[in-house]
């Protein structure tokens, strides 16, 4: 039997009707499901927007640089630490047998260089002692274990060569954070003297960062070899010979004295070395 037009278009019409139902009585648990799923994870993304929005802005700035990971390009001929003094003779930045300089810096990448800073408590950076109490104490711990293996040395560099045993302490306190940086583990070496000879015998310096020659580090058998070239660093470059016009327990003098020598290029170098000395007592082993 021929179907008029509106006839045609009607039964069609119940066909596409009887076609949903069964495809909706068919995958309407699978529909549901999906549903959930995208529910839960909109209100997973809601919850997180929220709590990011909560973090104080200072909490996210602190983050951003406790864990640097590139290094800034320095000038050729310089290191790729704090230090920013001329060349100067025995000061490091110099051919072959001079004497070494010393990275004194800000570790930009902890796997590599030296130091954070992450063992000096918030009050020996010069900041506010926003650090709970059991924080400060495991730090205080680190600190005195590292004085008390390594006071003797620095007494004995003080009766050598002048220079204050409270003043070597807090620098190698600083440049070897308490003697965990790599360097200091590696190589011995808890001054961050470099190497610049280009025929280095083999085992004499290794590098830290890349193909750069001044990335080159000495390796030194034992940690108080590190500690002689430091008084032998300091001893024979002439911008610190004013140093040693100083009173021994000087040691406000010696610590403004190096900042102001170039040994580092960090501006609080000196009050860091100065809260150290008096927060540690390190000035007791001056006498």
């Amino acid at each position: 039997m021929d179907l008029t037009p509106i006839q045609n278009v009607k039964v069609k019409a119940r066909q596409a009707g009887r076609q949903l139902n069964q495809n909706v009585q068919k995958y309407w648990l699978r529909a549901l499901l999906l549903g959930v799923a995208i529910y839960m994870i909109h209100e997973k993304d809601l919850a997180i927007d929220l709590q990011l929005s909560n973090i104080p802005a200072a909490a996210i700035q602190l983050g951003s640089i406790a864990e640097p990971t590139t290094v800034r390009a320095q000038p050729a001929g310089m290191p790729s630490g704090r230090p920013a003094a001329a060349p100067v003779a025995g000061s490091g930045y110099q051919p072959a047998k001079a004497l070494p300089t010393s990275y004194s810096g800000e570790a930009v990448n902890v796997s590599n260089l030296a130091n954070t800073y992450s063992n000096l408590s918030n009050g020996q950076k010069g900041l506010a002692n926003t650090e709970d109490e059991a924080l400060r104490a495991e730090k205080r711990r680190k600190q005195l274990k590292y004085v008390n293996r390594f006071v003797k040395a620095a007494q004995a560099e003080m009766e050598k060569f002048g220079i204050p045993a409270s003043i070597t302490l807090a620098q190698g306190l600083l440049e070897s954070n308490v003697g965990e940086s790599k360097l200091a583990t590696n190589n011995k070496n808890h001054f961050g003297i470099k190497c610049f000879s280009r025929n280095c015998k083999k085992g004499h310096c290794s590098n830290f960062t890349d193909d750069s020659h001044k990335d080159f580090f000495r390796i030194y058998k034992s940690s108080w070899d590190s500690y002689r070239a430091h008084s032998l660093l300091l001893n024979g470059s002439a911008r610190y010979q004013p140093l040693f016009q100083l009173d021994r327990k000087d040691y406000r003098g010696w610590a403004h004295g190096l900042k102001k020598a170039g040994y580092a290029t960090d501006k609080q170098y000196g009050e860091k070395l100065i809260n150290l000395i008096d927060d540690l007592d390190l000035h007791q082993y001056d006498q």
